[in-house]
């Protein structure tokens, strides 16, 4: 919650906080682990097809930085995936939409899930494809986004079973 209210805190109109962050603790919670597994890294998603600068993206992750050192923040504008994408992973994306499209685009099932508050500050799930993957614990390809080689090379960098051992992995 303190996470979800600092990232708040920055008024950014279409954000949230997704993919392995929201899978880490819920797949630590249901296999009873009473420490959260270590994220190397928090990632924000925000959608502003205003200012795709990477100073932009910069700035707003050094102001989370500022509210809460400990946690390694990950800024990122959805509305400039495509920009970078193919440099990064080989394979061209066309621009998106919406945060939610984006969020929808994530490499697995599992983690195309966001949280955000809303104006109450209650917490909002984003979940384009549902939440049955995610607590079932089952990792399964997004064809979307991610290659059948990338989702191979991302099984085996996660080491899924290693860190749950009830998570099931689609080949």
């Amino acid at each position: 919650m303190d996470a979800l209210r600092a990232v708040a805190s920055l008024r950014l109109g279409s954000w949230c906080i997704g993919a392995g962050a929201v899978r880490n603790l819920v797949w630590d919670h249901l296999h009873g682990y009473t420490q959260p597994s270590r994220l190397p890294d928090l990632d924000v998603a925000y959608f502003d097809p205003q200012d795709l600068s990477s100073e932009a993206e910069g700035a707003l992750q050094s102001a989370l930085q500022s509210l809460m050192p400990d946690l390694p923040w990950e800024v990122t504008n959805q509305a400039g995936v495509h920009l970078w994408f193919e440099s990064c992973f080989g394979q061209p994306v066309a621009p998106l939409h919406s945060l939610h499209e984006a969020v929808a685009s994530w490499p697995e099932y599992a983690t195309c899930v966001g949280v955000t508050l809303d104006g109450a500050q209650n917490i909002d799930v984003i979940s384009p494809w549902g939440l049955d993957d995610l607590f079932s614990m089952v990792v399964r390809r997004n064809p979307i986004r991610a290659s059948a080689r990338t989702y191979l090379q991302r099984v085996k960098q996660k080491q899924y079973l290693r860190r749950w051992p009830r998570v099931r992995v689609v080949a």
